[in-house]
C-alpha cells in the first residue's frame, strides 16, 4: 500500500502525502515513495513545476516512532553503521535531493508541521501555509539539538532559528510569514486553489530559466556554506541520540523498538 497519491495537472505534478489517519506520520515506506515520486516529476518533461501536499487535518506529524524501518537493522539488530546510513539516506539524503530538482516546487502545508515534517517542506523552493498551519521543532526537549535537515538558520535566521529550538513553541503561519519562511498565508479553504493557481503562472515562465534560476539561487546559498552547514547539524545530531539514549534508554527519533526490559515514558513521546 502506497501513502502517497500523484496526478499530474497540466504541467504541474501534484504529490499528496495520504496516510492521514496517522497524521501522515513518515515511516520507512510513505519516505521511499515520496522520494519515488519526486524523481517521477523530475524525469518527466511535461511537468514544469511540482506541488507537494498532504490530506486531512494535518500536514505531517513527523517521523512515525511506532513504526519499525527494517533497513535500520543488520543481522537482526540495530548497528551505529546501518542507523547512520539508513539516516542519511531517508532524511539528510532525500531531503537534499528534493532541493537539488532542477524545477520549481512549492509545499501546501495546514494543520500540524512537526519536526520531521520539516524535512519535507523545507526542501521546497516556495512555501504557501493555510491559516491554521504551525510548525514545531520539538526535540531538544529529548535531548536532541534538532531534526535531521537543519535548515533552521537558513529559514528564519538565527535568532528565530534559537527561540523555535530553545523553547519547543509552536510558530504560527504568521510568524513563519513574518520571518520569510513561508512566502503566503491563505484561508484554509483556498490553500489548494491558490497554490494550483501559483504552480500554473510559474509553469507558464520558460523552463530553462526557471531550471537557471533555481540553480543561481540555491548555488548562493552553497557558496554561503549551506550544504557544509547542513551536514555538520547532522552529525551534532546523532550526538543528540547519544544523549538521548544515555538518558532515557531509548535513542529518540530513531525508529524501531525499544531495547530489552525497556518502555517509553509519557515524557520520552513528543
Amino acid at each position: 500500500m502506497s501513502y502517497i497519491d500523484y496526478r499530474v495537472d497540466d504541467a504541474v505534478a501534484v504529490i499528496t502525502l495520504n496516510r492521514p489517519d496517522k497524521h501522515n506520520a513518515q515511516d520507512e515506506s510513505l519516505l521511499r515513495d515520496l522520494d519515488a515520486r519526486w524523481l517521477q516529476a523530475a524525469g518527466d518533461d511535461a511537468v514544469k513545476v511540482i506541488v507537494v501536499r498532504a490530506n486531512g487535518d494535518h500536514f505531517s506529524a513527523g517521523h512515525d516512532l511506532k513504526t519499525p524501518a527494517p533497513g535500520y537493522f543488520r543481522e537482526g539488530k540495530t548497528t551505529l553503521e546501518s542507523a547512520y546510513a539508513w539516516e542519511t539516506e531517508h532524511y539528510l539524503g532525500f531531503s537534499r535531493r528534493w532541493r537539488d530538482v532542477p524545477k520549481p516546487s512549492i509545499a501546501a502545508v495546514q494543520g500540524a508541521c512537526v519536526a520531521g515534517a520539516l524535512n519535507v517542506i523545507w526542501p521546497c523552493d516556495l512555501i504557501i501555509a493555510a491559516e491554521d498551519t504551525f510548525f514545531s521543532d520539538p526535540v531538544v526537549k529529548f535531548g536532541v539539538g534538532g531534526v535531521e535537515y537543519h535548515a533552521h538558520t537558513w529559514e528564519l535566521g538565527a535568532r528565530r532559528a534559537k527561540e523555535m529550538l530553545f523553547t519547543a513553541r509552536k510558530l504560527t503561519a504568521a510568524e513563519a510569514f513574518a520571518a520569510g519562511m513561508v512566502n503566503r498565508v491563505v484561508p484554509r479553504d483556498e490553500l489548494d486553489t491558490q497554490t494550483m493557481d501559483l504552480a500554473r503562472e510559474i509553469a507558464e515562465m520558460d523552463a530553462w530559466g526557471l531550471a537557471t534560476a533555481k540553480r543561481a539561487v540555491n548555488q548562493t546559498l552553497d557558496i554561503m556554506g549551506q550544504q557544509a552547514a547542513l551536514q555538520s547539524a547532522f552529525d551534532i545530531h546523532w550526538h543528540g541520540h547519544a544523549n538521548a539514549l544515555l538518558r532515557t534508554g531509548y535513542p529518540l527519533l530513531t525508529p524501531g523498538p525499544l531495547p530489552s526490559g525497556q518502555q517509553k515514558t509519557k515524557e520520552q513521546n513528543p
